[in-house]
């Protein structure tokens, strides 16, 4: 039997298993991941052979070096288990307490189930309950919230659960979901290496569980707490690894571990997305317009991830395709957090950052712990020049995800608005400590160093070298690296600086202030060298501009000439940056 018919025999049976416990969200990407495992090639016509390896234009060219990397294929050591169906007797009380708990009356069934000891029975009731205390919870938030949501309610059945799932696991009663619940308790309750611990049990015993997958992967905030996880070597662990290692921002090692998955998965909507995420995080805008264009081709109705679309529409300022998007997700679901972030960057690329706000904060109502509309909404207090409520917003996003870069250098624009450079330097560390391959983060750590408090010119120099390194695309840093060596009078250091710039300014067609100051340092300086020739290039082409320079350049040529006559040279005045 080949692995893809191993694959689908697996899923087929966790979607009904995971269905049956009501772990929904779970089911719903075991079944996503079923229908995309590549098909019989005589039942699909072409037109649905979109993810056939080597088909898409879409798709991310590895060069040779990335390919040797890709991880070899996992075996599968766990067989499919199959639950015991220990509760024939009080089958009839879990199918009424299933029933409300589809019905979201989470108490009631976890009454239904008072006396039920089948190890179904025991998770659904415990699971009840725990849903039960989150919406209480969520009820407290909202009647107690303090600024921007700001509230101290936690959910109060996590002690009452932690204690019977702790005495389960100890007797060795508990099955792999009864772990799973056990494992997002303690994580709730702050006890986070014991909360691993117990979701790899679970895991283990049963790979195909998503959601703890996921509740796993939030408790591995490190790579080397990554390595030390005693994960059995199933397929699913492929997964859990290329998702993981995209948190923690080794965007070349999950694209690598998709490539792999999606040799087998070739119809995945997921794991699509998920290249779409490593490659917008390593900005190759391009590439991840055309994969979300292809994804809702074939999936008109999706909202997931599209939130990620919108800020790759946002970042390249298209107006109206971020406004057909934001009509899109609005009639599909206008009450999803994605669709009210989306409508959310929508008003504020046109400039209504009230608006924008409005939407954010309704995102937020519908999920207190949505990252994005956190660090978004503090992008627009900063434009709103409301600081302290973006700072406080920034904080949220801090407190949910203290790995998201852009929070911390949201944190440090905040501060640097206030005048307090200090503060703002500590949160560019921050960010920059998290991504050190953007650019963007060097520079605004230089510029802080470069304020008159602070006045550390050669750290300065340091984070800008750093930012061309990290392929500086706003081309920034060559320009003040220049500006820096002048200020501390290393004339060959600022020359070279200046003509890499000259040389990328012409590559890339752009005029400015920037060019003229380039040419008129460079005329100065090849004339203090004696290097006439080269002198006169550059005063040549500052005879094009009108202004004070064009004069400077007049005066540099006629010095030039009488010293090379063996004339009395002229002295020019050398004109700062």
């Amino acid at each position: 039997m080949s692995s893809k018919e191993n694959y689908r025999i697996e899923l087929r049976t966790a979607i009904r298993q995971l269905s049956d416990r009501c772990l929904y969200a779970a089911s719903k990407w075991a079944a996503e991941q079923l229908v995309g495992i590549e098909q019989d090639p005589a039942k699909f016509t072409p037109a649905n052979t979109r993810f056939q390896r080597g088909s898409s234009s879409i798709r991310r060219r590895f060069r040779t070096n990335e390919i040797t990397s890709t991880p070899a294929a996992g075996v599968s050591y766990v067989s499919t288990p199959v639950m015991e169906e220990d509760d024939i007797v009080d089958g009839d009380f879990y199918l009424l307490a299933k029933s409300y708990f589809d019905c979201r009356e989470y108490r009631r069934a976890a009454h239904a189930l008072r006396d039920q000891n089948g190890k179904k029975s025991v998770f659904l009731r415990c699971y009840a309950l725990y849903l039960a205390g989150e919406k209480r919870k969520e009820e407290e938030m909202i009647e107690l919230e303090g600024p921007l949501g700001k509230s101290d309610v936690v959910n109060g059945e996590l002690v009452s659960l932690e204690r019977e799932l702790s005495t389960l696991r100890k007797n060795g009663t508990i099955d792999p979901f009864g772990l799973y619940l056990y494992g997002l308790v303690l994580k709730d309750k702050g006890s986070k290496s014991l909360a691993r611990t117990v979701l790899v049990e679970s895991v283990n015993n049963y790979p195909w569980n998503w959601s703890a997958w996921s509740e796993l992967q939030s408790l591995c905030t490190t790579v080397d707490i990554l390595t030390t996880l005693n994960l059995n070597n199933h397929w699913m662990k492929d997964f859990f690894l290329a998702s993981a290692y995209q948190e923690l921002r080794k965007h070349n090692e999950s694209l690598a571990k998709y490539e792999y998955l999606q040799g087998h998965f070739a119809f995945s909507n997921y794991i699509q997305a998920q290249i779409a995420k490593a490659q917008y995080s390593l900005r190759e805008f391009e590439q991840v317009e055309a994969i979300f264009e292809d994804l809702l081709r074939n999936d008109p109705y999706r909202v997931e991830d599209m939130d990620m679309y919108s800020n790759v529409l946002y970042a390249k300022e298209c107006f109206s395709a971020l406004s057909y998007l934001a009509h899109r997700v609005f009639i599909t679901d206008k009450y999803r957090p994605e669709s009210c972030c989306i409508v959310g960057n929508y008003y504020s690329l046109k400039g209504q950052h009230e608006k924008s706000v409005v939407y954010f904060r309704r995102a937020l109502k519908l999920n207190r712990n949505y990252l994005s509309a956190w660090t978004l909404m503090g992008h627009e207090y900063v434009e709103m020049k409301n600081t302290p409520a973006a700072v406080e917003a920034y904080r949220h996003a801090v407190d949910i995800n203290p790995c998201d870069y852009r929070a911390w250098y949201g944190l440090g624009q905040a501060y640097e608005m206030m005048s307090m450079p200090f503060y703002a330097l500590h949160y560019f560390k921050k960010s920059v400590f998290l991504q050190q391959n953007d650019s963007r983060l060097w520079i605004a750590m230089a510029k802080c160093y470069e304020t008159d408090q602070l006045h550390m010119i050669e750290e300065a120099i340091k984070c800008y070298q750093r930012a061309v390194n990290c392929n500086d695309r706003e081309a920034i840093a060559l320009h003040q690296l220049a500006k820096l060596h002048f200020e501390l009078e290393r004339s060959d250091e600022a020359a070279y600086y200046y003509k890499k710039d000259l040389e990328r300014m012409e590559a890339e067609d752009r005029e400015g202030p920037n060019m003229v100051e380039t040419l008129l340092f460079l005329a100065q300086y090849y004339r203090d060298q004696k290097r006439f020739e080269e002198a006169e290039v550059y005063c040549t082409r500052l005879l094009d501009y009108t202004g004070p320079e064009k004069e400077t350049a007049k005066s540099l040529l006629r010095g030039m000439r009488m010293e090379q006559s063996g004339g009395p040279s002229m002295d020019v005045e050398h004109f700062p940056p």
